[in-house]
């Protein structure tokens, strides 16, 4: 009943920058939250970024500074903008959006996942 879209990584040089897309369509009333998690090999995905419908953000503290997230309300879509990329953020992101649908109904929806490497 909703669908999301990501877009966005790549391989890219250390200290170089990434901006993620995460466009979300569908039965929407409205969207509460968007979030954005990474889950490198081996490790647990993590949350990385969230904000919420007022705007208010969250970050994890590996990237404060670094990594800003935004929302479009008119198109549901979320952005991560990444710069001074280290190699320790190598990971597949991951888009989380809490949405209200149409029927009243509160659920969490992800993308597909999308591979971020930071290489030389």
């Amino acid at each position: 009943q909703v669908q999301l879209v990501e877009s966005g990584g790549g391989l890219v040089q250390p200290g170089g920058s990434l901006r993620l897309s995460c466009a979300a369509s569908g039965r929407i009333f409205s969207i509460n939250a968007m979030c954005w998690y990474r889950q490198a090999p081996g490790k647990e995905r993590q949350l990385v970024a969230r904000i919420i419908k007022a705007g208010n953000t969250y970050y994890a503290d590996s990237v404060t500074g670094r990594f800003t997230i935004s929302r479009d309300n008119a198109k549901n879509t979320v952005y991560l903008q990444m710069n001074s990329l280290k190699p320790e953020d190598t990971a597949v992101y991951y888009c989380k959006q809490v949405v209200l649908t149409t029927g009243y109904y509160e659920y969490d929806f992800w993308g597909q996942g999308t591979q971020v490497t930071v290489s030389s």
